[in-house]
């Protein structure tokens, strides 16, 4: 048996599959594809570009990052299809100084200009947190000037126990009141003491006035709770004077039991 013929003869030329696309595909013209005067590169850069969604970022850095041609081929091909009518870029400066392209990309050269390049947004500034503001000093509820130069001494006096926390005078002035506050709720000046300079961070301090102003009303103790009223003191025992029997009695005289016995008698009418 002879070999198998062929049952058509192969022609030069290519030959198409065609697929219908139902998502995923882009529409480009002959006018584009078989462009005459195009370089390879510049139709599919054109191609490529009119595939991608409005917002995309077509500049020379972004598609030599996607593509193996470099950066000079890339701004040539632009060139091209900008002389060709299938792309325009303009240039424009943001409030902050840093100058952007607008691409505007044609899928037939000739087509109605767009209505002009709208201004590009400012760029969103960035949020600065604030600090908060520090909370208020307490301060006394009662004047009082021995109480308050045993506060400033004893603010001017830690710098013995800790020599970080040398304070200015003017500080020491600003810190009397509410450290006068602690002494005023009955907080004992070592304890007071204590609490400004028991776990101080490491190194060397920046703001040791920062730091106390912080303790001194983060760590304020609340005030005394009123005292009790004093509980009712029983009467105190007295001897009865009829049967010598002790009993309970604000002042001396008989007792419940013998009371009646010695009431006088009514008067006669």
């Amino acid at each position: 048996m002879g070999e198998p013929q062929p049952s058509a003869t192969p022609r030069a030329g290519v030959t198409h599959v065609r697929t219908r696309h139902a998502d995923r595909f882009t529409v480009v013209g002959n006018h584009l594809a078989q462009h005459r005067e195009l370089t390879l590169v510049a139709i599919g850069l054109a191609v490529h570009i009119q595939s991608l969604p409005d917002g995309a970022r077509v500049d020379i850095k972004t598609l030599t990052a996607r593509f193996p041609e470099g950066e000079v081929r890339i701004a040539a091909a632009l060139r091209e299809l900008e002389a060709h009518d299938y792309l325009t870029r303009t240039r424009a400066r943001l409030p902050s100084g840093r100058i952007v392209t607008h691409t505007v990309s044609y899928d037939q050269p000739g087509a109605p200009p767009v209505p002009a390049c709208p201004q590009p947004e400012p760029e969103p500034k960035r949020r600065e947190h604030a600090a908060p503001a520090p909370a208020p000093l307490p301060e006394p509820r009662t004047a009082d000037l021995p109480r308050h130069r045993t506060a400033a001494d004893l603010l001017a006096a830690l710098r013995r126990d800790e020599p970080r926390l040398l304070l200015p005078e003017r500080d020491v002035r600003r810190l009397a009141p509410a450290t006068a506050t602690w002494l005023e709720r009955g907080i004992d000046p070592a304890a007071v003491r204590r609490t400004l300079t028991a776990n101080l961070p490491q190194g060397p301090l920046r703001h040791p006035a920062a730091l106390l102003a912080h303790r001194l009303t983060a760590l304020m103790p609340p005030p005394l709770p009123a005292a009790p009223p004093p509980a009712p003191r029983p009467h105190p025992l007295q001897n009865c004077d009829h049967c010598d029997r002790a009993h309970r009695s604000p002042t001396p005289g008989p007792c419940p039991t013998c009371r009646p016995q010695t009431a006088p008698l009514p008067l006669a009418a």
